[in-house]
């Protein structure tokens, strides 16, 4: 990614750019010559770097820069170099293809990241666990079952980049204000020509697809669009870490510690969870940097306006290289979770007594008991027992109160043989084994069927 957003990949994609121009004008009658062409070609990657830094202090225009450093290269070729067009030819389509690529780079990813995930939902897709709703104990859920809305939040990211890719458009030869009226002029009024020639240019460049109308950019709205598709995997990266951080205070599921780690400067026992956290700080910085695509693609003027660049050219590469960072961190948790299910089941137990309460209720009337007295001495059971937790530091004996109680006419060994956590999960093994099957790998390759 680093590599992909550096001034380099920049630069030889804007010649790569300046070649297709050059091709496409050729095939199209302009006197443009092989050997032209080809002298091109030979510089592409052989940046005179001193030369373009040298220029850019004297001209302060970055892509006339480039043109002259290309043409101190290219003597031949120096007349034809970016003919027609404007410096959003290249650095445009530059930009677009670059942004193209980087979702490649995370989709690839954000695969790997889901599944990691998938063999660790199988894996404990019927290990009951204590579900939370507003951190506060509720029904059972498992392990896997929990694992699913990761990968869930995953799959949506990864739905939202495919359709970005499978809808790629170049910005193509649009020209000062996307009238091509330079190119018209070119081509002699040909506007058949003109045409072919945008084309030509966006199929050199592997894109099958342009930018229908424009200004002089391309719609700043898409920086903003493709920015909100990092910023939801940041969301969802950023609830993962978030759940485990707790999970890892609850002593449930940890992150990877590795065997020589240091926890603590201080305090040589702990085992922070600082790779979950690093995804937590990192995502807020993706989060609220998509803010500046959306603001700028709300302010742009007219055809265009130049308060986007420096903006973009932070907030985009950022954007991408934080991602990309994050998924990092996200694979390498997800490829190495440590799950304690004796600390799960321990706190199993000591809630599994209030969910029973509903079934003993049940129990009871069917052996001839009244609803509504069984319900109240059940709620007085259940404030008793919960006050000797809190305040006593007592183990939970709502079982024992219960089944003390002649008035429910049963024995502490029959409420205890219901009480397997298996009994109270519900779908829950099911529901993940049901939701895998509609995603299918095969390797590094991830696709999801739409109708589950």
């Amino acid at each position: 990614m680093k590599e992909l957003f550096s001034p380099d990949t920049k630069f030889k994609t804007w010649r790569r750019l300046w070649v297709a121009l050059a091709e496409a004008e050729k095939e199209l009658g302009i006197p443009i010559t092989d050997e032209q062409i080809a002298e091109l070609k030979a510089n592409i990657d052989n940046i005179n770097y001193d030369v373009a830094e040298q220029q850019e202090k004297k001209v302060r225009h970055d892509v006339m820069a480039h043109v002259y450093a290309y043409g101190v290269q290219c003597p031949k070729a120096k007349g034809i170099i970016h003919l027609g067009a404007t410096s959003c030819y290249v650095g445009d389509n530059t930009d677009l293809i670059l942004m193209y690529e980087g979702l490649k780079i995370i989709r690839k990813k954000v695969k790997s990241a889901i599944s990691l995930l998938c063999d660790f939902a199988d894996r404990y897709k019927d290990l009951p666990t204590l579900a939370f709703t507003h951190f506060q104990p509720a029904q059972l859920t498992t392990v896997g079952k929990r694992a699913t809305l990761w990968i869930q939040d995953l799959v949506m990211d990864l739905e939202d980049i495919d359709y970005r890719l499978k809808n790629a458009k170049l910005l193509g030869s649009k020209g000062t204000t996307g009238t091509q009226a330079s190119f018209l002029e070119l081509f002699g009024g040909d506007h058949e020509k003109v045409k072919k020639a945008e084309r030509l240019i966006c199929e050199k460049m592997g894109y099958d697809s342009i930018f229908a109308v424009s200004g002089q950019t391309y719609p700043r709205k898409l920086d903003s669009m493709i920015m909100n598709i990092l910023s939801g995997i940041a969301q969802s990266a950023s609830k993962f870490s978030n759940d485990l951080r707790l999970l890892q205070h609850l002593k449930e599921v940890e992150e990877p510690f590795e065997e020589g780690q240091i926890g603590s400067s201080a305090m040589a026992y702990k085992r922070n969870p600082m790779r979950s956290e690093r995804i937590t700080s990192l995502a807020r910085h993706v989060i609220a940097g998509a803010l500046n695509p959306a603001i700028t693609a709300s302010t742009q003027w007219f055809e265009r306006t130049l308060d986007d660049s420096a903006n973009k050219r932070l907030s985009i590469p950022e954007g991408f290289l934080a991602v990309d960072a994050i998924l990092n961190l996200y694979i390498n948790i997800a490829g190495g979770m440590k799950v304690y299910p004796k600390v799960i089941r321990r706190r199993i137990m000591s809630e599994l007594p209030f969910m029973a309460t509903e079934n003993i209720l049940m129990d009871a009337v069917k052996r001839g008991g009244d609803r509504q007295e069984l319900h109240e001495r059940i709620r007085i059971h259940s404030i008793a027992a919960a006050k000797a937790v809190k305040e006593e530091g007592l183990e939970n004996d709502l079982i024992s109160r219960i089944a003390s109680d002649p008035l429910f006419n049963v024995t502490e060994d029959e409420i205890r043989k219901t009480l397997s956590p298996e009994n109270f999960i519900g779908r829950a093994a099911q529901q993940v084994s049901e939701f895998l099957n509609t995603i299918e790998r095969d390797g590094d390759t991830v696709s999801v069927k739409i109708n589950v």
